[in-house]
């Protein structure tokens, strides 16, 4: 039974000891010997597809449910998730998801989790809840779980977890870290912070995050995004003031692309057009849907005059158009791809045009945006993106200076580095142990490895399953993964067929078999190994049919005999397709 309060209990902590008494003297929960489990499904090594675990016995908590976007080295996919086995085997312990604010890469996995696992309730703030139910009505799936609004002052009660919540800076409101008291110790997970001393919305709890420190937490679990930058971020207010000057000068149409989830920079775009009366017109899927919740409720403020349709537009001189598109990463299908690409239906790029990126390059999409903004040129636009004189973007993640007052605060006795590259939580532990953390009291683990908590000790456990799964459309069989390889096989390695004709009747070859090479090797300056490679299959062939095979069997021995031969004569595993021609009887 799970039991939720909106309000904040007080609770006598042990000064000595530094723990609430209330998170391992609770009456009938803490069974000796148990560990609590903590581990990821997503999120480390990576950016993205956040999905954390803590298990106590017969519970489970997961925070997050993330998707990662495929980059240029995944052909034809559309998403990357976690692989969610270990929830589907465990799907009676869990006791809820928990959301700490509503970006693609901490809830766009929802939609595929649900179609696999049963979740009971989702706890999510109220522009989070209003983004997830976008996506499941999408999905039809509207009616696969309910959902319980949260604040900073939210509290939920298990059997074995006490979870609280404080308010963080991110670039979306109502971005929120997790507090998760257990049978063993305290675990705090920051969800995505910076501190930002001049926000645009919600402080920081401070005061909270202090009090945490002083009364006790035994793992924190800390974003590592920006581990590599140092210093301290810049303010989503210098940033607001940029983009208004940005405005001032354009004297043609102004185009901004920018993440659609990025709830805080999208206002102010939004505000600029209201201030230099630009009309805005919106493009993108996402985009709309998120402006949409937004102004609904009250993040995002404009008479409805200032949104225009095209038609509408038509009639408007440059100086009065405001752009707001997706395709800040130079996603393919994305609105300012298209736009420059000159496929898209309504808007074509014209020399005066300036367009904004309002945004930062997700490692491993550098290239990608770089071929829009080569095209956006190619067309007469000016271009405009982030640099350390133009601060158009700011990042929503913390930066070196930060993440060191996170640890002063927060006084961990041992960390967890996530939501970051293998680099980034090896920098972002290496800063933990610059504020006064102890070395062996930073454990840099990759999805699927378990933390185990007991009795306030940590130490590394035996690991859960956890892959990528390859989502290509909405299908979630798993074939797209299995696809993706063999596109990666086919990319890298080349196909082989093999063409044998026999008479299964008599048990003999009809011709001996023939190979064909594509993206493997050139067959007219291969025709030795090709020929051995032939003679080898059929005497393997003659050998086999002397007793009684079948069909599968004889693909088999194909396959096994060309994938040796071929990696010994080039070290490479090209696909081998068997084709098998049987005479009628």
């Amino acid at each position: 039974m799970v039991h939720t309060d909106t309000k904040e209990k007080k609770r006598p902590y042990n000064k000595k000891r530094g723990h609430s008494h209330n998170n391992h003297k609770r009456k009938n929960v803490t069974k000796k010997g148990i560990d609590t489990k903590i581990f990821a499904l997503g999120g480390l090594n990576e950016i993205g597809k956040n999905t954390y675990c803590i298990e106590h016995d017969n519970e489970i908590i997961i925070i997050d449910a993330g998707v990662k976007f495929a980059s240029e080295g995944l052909p034809g996919v559309d998403y990357v998730i976690p692989d969610y086995t270990y929830l589907k085997h465990n799907n009676k312990k869990i006791k809820g998801l928990v959301i700490t604010h509503g970006h693609e890469d901490h809830i766009g996995g929802i939609p595929f989790l649900l179609q696999l696992v049963t979740i009971p309730v989702i706890y999510a703030s109220p522009l989070a809840i209003a983004m997830i139910k976008r996506k499941l009505e999408e999905y039809r799936l509207t009616n696969a779980t309910r959902f319980v609004q949260i604040t900073n002052d939210s509290r939920i009660h298990t059997k074995y977890f006490n979870i609280g919540f404080f308010n963080t800076n991110h670039s979306i409101p109502e971005s929120m870290g997790i507090v998760v008291n257990t049978p063993n110790g305290r675990i705090v997970e920051t969800g995505d912070f910076k501190f930002d001393l001049s926000p645009v919305s919600q402080a920081a709890d401070y005061q909270k995050i202090s009090f945490l420190g002083e009364t006790g937490i035994d793992v924190l679990m800390a974003d590592s995004t920006n581990a590599e930058v140092p210093s301290f971020s810049i303010s989503e207010k210098k940033v607001a003031g940029q983009v208004q000057n940005e405005f001032r000068k354009a004297n043609g149409r102004i185009i901004v692309a920018t993440f659609a989830s990025n709830v805080e920079r999208v206002s102010q775009i939004i505000d600029a057009a209201v201030r230099f009366n630009r009309k805005i017109l919106v493009y993108g899927r996402s985009m709309e849907n998120n402006i949409q919740v937004a102004r609904k409720l009250g993040y995002v403020r404009a008479p409805d005059r200032f949104f225009v349709s095209n038609e509408e537009a038509r009639h408007l001189p440059d100086n009065e158009i405001l752009i707001l598109c997706t395709g800040s990463q130079g996603e393919a299908l994305a609105a300012l791809s298209r736009i420059a690409n000159g496929t898209h239906r309504q808007v074509k790029i014209k020399p005066g045009d300036t367009v904004i990126f309002s945004s930062n390059p997700i490692p491993g999409n550098q290239s990608s945006v770089n071929r829009v903004i080569n095209k956006l040129y190619r067309a007469g636009a000016t271009v405009l993106d982030n640099s350390s004189i133009s601060n158009l973007h700011t990042s929503g993640h913390a930066s070196q200076e930060e993440m060191k007052l996170m640890f002063l605060l927060t006084k961990p006795r041992y960390f967890f580095p996530i939501h970051g590259e293998y680099r980034m939580l090896v920098i972002h532990s290496k800063l933990y142990e610059e504020v006064g953390g102890k070395k062996n009291h930073s454990f840099i683990l990759s999805n699927g490895d378990t933390l185990l908590l007991r009795d306030h000790e940590c130490r590394v456990g035996p690991r859960v399953q956890a892959d990528d799964i390859y989502v290509d459309g909405n299908d979630l069989t798993g074939l797209s993964t299995a696809v993706l390889h063999d596109r990666q096989i086919l990319s890298e390695d080349g196909m082989v067929s093999v063409l044998v004709s026999m008479d299964s009747h008599e048990g003999k070859l009809l011709n001996k078999p023939i190979i064909m090479s594509r993206g493997f090797v050139y067959m007219k300056d291969s025709q030795e190994l090709i020929r051995e490679a032939e003679m080898l299959i059929k005497n393997k062939l003659k050998e086999q049919l002397k007793g009684k095979t079948t069909f599968g069997e004889i693909k088999n021995t194909i396959r096994h005999t060309l994938e040796t031969y071929f990696y010994q004569k080039t070290r490479r595993h090209p696909m081998i397709i068997p084709v098998i021609m049987n005479k009628k009887v």
